[in-house]
């Protein structure tokens, strides 16, 4: 969600590879928020952040380390069978997934410009899997890997890897989302989703020759709140971030209607916000033992919001005669309040998924420091725990992959059961 991270990592062939995730037995340098409503975005450094516009995947020296976290599966899940799409001129095959967002989605668009700004490319992100960081916000895998192994496919492509991939990337899909972008700009010099349509629109045209009469695929838009964020780090206010709600969900509608009317796309799912107010950036002042109130206040009226968007864009579309839809809304906020939220978890019969529910696992020492962070002698300033899998969150904002495992169980049958009905 916040500070994101570098360039990739290619394979002797040139292409990042992801392994299919095994079966399971079962943000920048965040400052201390000004307002409650949401993390605030990356810190002013102009100078660094303009780079973004030019560079363009400045590979980072990747760290011949072993993982200290042999198992490396988080506890996910294995991965469902092939969800086939159907066509004119031979297209039939796995469907192909195309992914809009910011960090909780983004597996290396981020570039690397250094680790103040783009944590997700040095240590000890991506310590579970696959050992090495890797650009995602995490130790392991993050929500588009589990959404992929859901529709039972390869994770995409990052867009910066694109030019490393292998043959048959457009029939696979892209992976678009970048850390810290937004519905609208952020001020994080990130392409907002809008500008990520843009480029998957491009893709189309580029392709087009080739896939005519293809099923599109799939589409899965990512929201986590840098949105929100932005709005509270300008004005120093949460009623500025509630305020900014209306406009942040119609341009929202605005984009969700464009990948179904102008992109062609048929299935098309949408995350609703988690619960803000239970991630450590806001917990930490409550030492870890609630969630603030105020911010998930204000994701549940950004929640709201969506859900009569998504209804609305249901209620109109083509497919209704069908009786199919085009939107699924995956409910991310009842999945993380039932594993992290203080009723949710203490009524449980005493019992916890997770021993750590608010604590991440990589804590920083000061309250604007940021996991990763070392002192001009190269000593770490964080903590880091002895099992990410005893913990739902890695860093201030983002989950565990052990976490996005878990939350991946509630939606594994719905996106299926969704791609099902659609076909």
């Amino acid at each position: 969600m916040r500070a994101e991270s570098s360039s990739p990592h290619p394979s002797p062939s040139g292409q990042q590879v992801v392994p299919s995730l095994p079966v399971s037995t079962s943000h920048r340098s965040i400052a201390p928020p000004r307002a409650p409503m949401a993390p605030p975005a990356l810190p002013a450094v102009p100078a660094l952040l303009l780079c973004l516009l030019v560079v363009l995947a400045a590979p980072a020296v990747e760290a011949a380390r072993s993982s200290r976290h042999r198992s490396g599966d988080g506890g996910a899940a294995a991965a469902s069978p092939p969800t086939t799409t159907t066509g004119g001129g031979g297209c039939n095959g796995p469907a192909a997934l195309w992914v809009f967002g910011d960090s909780y989605a983004d597996t290396g668009n981020l570039g690397d410009l250094g680790r103040e700004l783009t944590h997700a490319w040095y240590d000890p992100y991506g310590d579970t899997f696959p050992g090495r960081p890797t650009g995602r916000f995490s130790d392991g895998r993050v929500l588009t890997d589990f959404i992929a192994s859901a529709m039972g496919v390869p994770t995409p492509v990052a867009y910066k890897h694109r030019r490393w991939a292998p043959p048959g990337l457009l029939a696979r899909g892209m992976n678009f989302a970048v850390g810290g972008a937004g519905v609208l700009d952020t001020g994080n010099f990130q392409r907002n989703i809008g500008d990520q349509i843009d480029l998957f629109q491009a893709q189309q045209r580029a392709a087009s020759t080739n896939r005519s009469g293809c099923d599109a695929g799939v589409a899965a838009v990512v929201v986590s709140g840098n949105d929100y964020s932005y709005a509270a780090d300008k004005d120093n206010g949460t009623s500025a971030a509630i305020a900014y709600i209306p406009t942040v969900v119609r341009r929202l509608r605005e984009q969700l209607r464009r990948l179904r009317d102008e992109a062609g796309m048929r299935r098309v799912v949408v995350t609703n916000l988690h619960p803000m107010g239970c991630t450590p950036l806001f917990t930490r002042p409550l030492n870890y033992t609630g969630c603030d109130p105020l911010a998930n206040a204000g994701a549940a009226q950004h929640n709201a919001a969506l859900e009569s968007v998504i209804a609305g864009l249901n209620d109109d579309d083509p497919a209704k005669a069908n009786n199919n839809r085009t939107f699924l809304l995956l409910d991310l906020n009842a999945a993380f309040a039932a594993l992290v939220d203080a009723p949710a978890i203490t009524e449980a019969a005493g019992e916890r998924r997770f021993e750590e529910p608010r604590r991440p696992c990589c804590e920083t020492f000061a309250a604007g420091g940021y996991c990763g962070q070392q002192d001009d002698d190269g000593k770490r300033m964080y903590t880091l725990c002895e099992d990410p899998a005893k913990h739902f969150y890695w860093d201030d904002v983002h989950p565990t992959q052990a976490a996005w495992a878990a939350v991946a169980e509630t939606f594994r049958p719905k996106i299926r059961d969704f791609l099902l009905s659609s076909t």
